[in-house]
């Protein structure tokens, strides 16, 4: 199972960085996670943000937030809409379903067959 975090809506941010004081460098992304599998691809209902610093390239963790970061992080997170938590099922899970039905309908027919028969 490979999990992946896809970049669903980027914000960037006037506030001061905490760490360099610029004003044009923060950016908040929002996530959600993605996995997928031999058999199917699912978009979950987790979802995770993170602020960054591009002019000095600092991860920007929570406990550094000023009072600002944190009122503009709220409203962004209150705007935010994630994508709708969905499964897609892969070529090779129709494959095992429709073999696995074919077989159960043989399996029927069969045993009909061999009760009228017998």
């Amino acid at each position: 199972m490979d999990k992946k975090w896809i970049t669903i809506k980027e914000v960037a941010l006037n506030n001061n960085c905490p760490e360099c004081y610029n004003t044009n460098g923060l950016q908040l992304t929002f996530k959600q996670q993605f996995i997928e599998t031999s058999l199917y691809k699912s978009i979950t209902n987790e979802t995770t943000q993170e602020i960054f610093c591009n002019t000095c390239n600092t991860d920007i963790f929570p406990v550094m937030w000023t009072d600002d970061i944190e009122r503009v992080f709220a409203y962004q997170q209150k705007a935010f809409t994630p994508k709708k938590a969905s499964t897609k099922l892969k070529k090779k899970a129709w494959l095992l379903i429709s073999t696995f039905s074919l077989l159960i309908i043989i399996g029927i027919v069969l045993a009909v067959f061999i009760n009228k028969t017998g």
